[in-house]
């Protein structure tokens, strides 16, 4: 009965996750039909952002898939989706360009985004162990055996801070996606990328696809009160 009523903490940030997850490939497909006024297809409109900003020699690639975007700093590289790239609507752009806004980010020495670069080894070494570590730790706590039970213990704690690694990528994530969509809507006002409700629709991509990264994090969050919920039984 514990386990099933721990397990509610978790139902309302599931919910939450659902509903950002719909409403990002929502929006995005609704402002994927409109075609921006300059006819700029999202592989145009992230090189004018990064020329106007001396980046020139940042590279545009593919990507397949579907709102499977990214940038990488290793390679200074943009990689845009099938529905992005070539596409000219104002959901392409508004994608495009807050790929570009992590560029911008990378050649501006923004510390949050250097931070979670540094860590993405760590954070994915992490991500990988911490349930292996937790539920070993469990099972060897419930063995009535001292040595085994300080195992286990050590294990469930090295799980515990596996996981607070992979939250602390998460909320660093969250001030590194906004940044980002802040400075794409500034430049594709300023260049003259999107205008009128263009910007609106452009604004509504970009924050329904952050509400994505907090709900996210918020299930990590609840989570890890979760976890050390269960230990605290044992």
């Amino acid at each position: 009965m514990y386990y099933d009523l721990s397990f509610i903490l978790l139902i309302p940030a599931i919910i939450f996750s659902l509903i950002a997850s719909t409403r990002v490939r929502s929006t995005f497909a609704s402002y994927g039909q409109v075609r921006n006024y300059r006819n700029l297809t999202g592989a145009q409109a992230a090189r004018m952002m990064l020329d106007a900003n001396g980046l020139n020699d940042v590279a545009i690639e593919p990507i397949r898939g579907s709102l499977t975007d990214n940038y990488d700093p290793r390679i200074r590289t943009l990689h845009l989706s099938e529905s992005v790239m070539n596409v000219p609507s104002v959901s392409a752009v508004s994608v495009a360009c807050h790929e570009a806004g992590h560029a911008l980010q990378h050649a501006y020495g923004y510390s949050p985004l250097a931070i979670r670069t540094a860590i993405v080894p760590l954070a994915n070494f992490a991500s990988r162990l911490t349930w292996i570590l937790i539920f070993a730790g469990l099972i060897l706590m419930s063995v009535a055996n001292r040595d085994m039970g300080g195992l286990g213990n050590s294990l469930f704690t090295a799980g515990v801070v596996a996981y607070l690694v992979v939250i602390l990528f998460q909320l660093l994530t969250l001030p590194v996606e906004f940044n980002a969509s802040s400075r794409a809507l500034e430049q594709m006002e300023t260049l003259g990328i999107v205008a009128g409700e263009e910007q609106k629709g452009a604004k509504k991509v970009l924050s329904a696809a952050a509400m994505t990264y907090v709900a996210a994090a918020a299930v990590s969050l609840l989570q890890l009160l979760r976890i050390l919920m269960i230990r605290g039984r044992r």
